[in-house]
């Protein structure tokens, strides 16, 4: 069992979030969560004290650089240090026509997915590289939209495109200061988020079809196992998808 790690997952009081924060205290990690709403990362923090560990639950708006340099302040005073980021927080737009695709729409998706996610890392980043032992972890949340779009999620689509060159850049970067990062590419884990699949989602050839989705504690346990190697060997790129989900193949 991992003994006195300390984790941070942002976006953690709901979804894939919060399956990673109670899969990492299942196996010995000390964990904060992070999110804009405090009440759903206080039941999460209650969950992972079960387990023993620590618990730290930070209400907190990704996209404000006061906000954020706040989370890691309270982290480091409250852990010491980080050895893992889940940078996690994320969100979408309905589906809809390129061409009505509104700039708020845009923006609101942008700021969250990529910038949101470049000043969580660089705030773990930074306290990686300053604390004793020297180094941590930091792993991306894609998308398998990282490589392949859905119908009408230009927004969505363009931001995790973007995460999986930060995530190059920063396992680049990091090398010298025994920071890795990786990045885990979900396909269809079953959230609020992805509901709509269940129940029929628009396909490229115009179709709607139900998706199967996967349980969000295998992303938890994917996350788990990517945080347990040691700082010498990286998982660069995970794809954790539903087997018979249509992605690999064509129409």
């Amino acid at each position: 069992m991992v003994q006195d790690k300390f984790a941070l997952v942002t976006g953690g009081g709901r979804g894939i979030g919060r399956a990673a924060a109670l899969a990492l205290a299942a196996a010995g990690w000390n964990v904060a969560v992070a999110g804009r709403s405090a009440a759903p990362l206080a039941s999460v923090a209650r969950e992972i004290e079960r387990f023993g560990r620590r618990a730290l639950a930070h209400a907190c708006d990704v996209v404000d650089p006061a906000s954020v340099d706040g989370l890691y302040a309270t982290v480091e005073r409250a852990f010491g240090r980080l050895d893992l980021l889940f940078n996690n927080a994320g969100i979408s737009t309905p589906a809809v026509a390129f061409e009505e695709l509104a700039y708020e729409q845009w923006k609101a998706v942008v700021d969250v997915n990529l910038n949101g996610a470049f000043l969580c890392a660089q705030g773990a980043y930074g306290l990686m590289k300053r604390q004793r032992p020297q180094g941590g972890r930091i792993i991306n949340n894609g998308s398998i939209s990282a490589h392949a779009p859905r119908p009408m999620s230009a927004p969505y689509t363009a931001t995790k495109h973007a995460i999986l060159g930060l995530t190059k850049s920063i396992a680049l970067d990091g090398r010298a200061f025994d920071i890795a990062c990786g990045q885990i590419d979900v396909g269809n884990a079953e959230t609020e988020m992805t509901k709509p699949m269940g129940e029929g989602a628009l396909q490229a050839d115009g179709r709607i079809a139900v998706e199967p989705r996967i349980d969000a504690a295998e992303v938890g346990a994917a996350i788990v196992h990517m945080a347990s190697l040691p700082l010498s060997s990286n998982v660069l790129s995970m794809t954790l998808m539903a087997t018979k989900m249509p992605y690999v193949g064509r129409g």
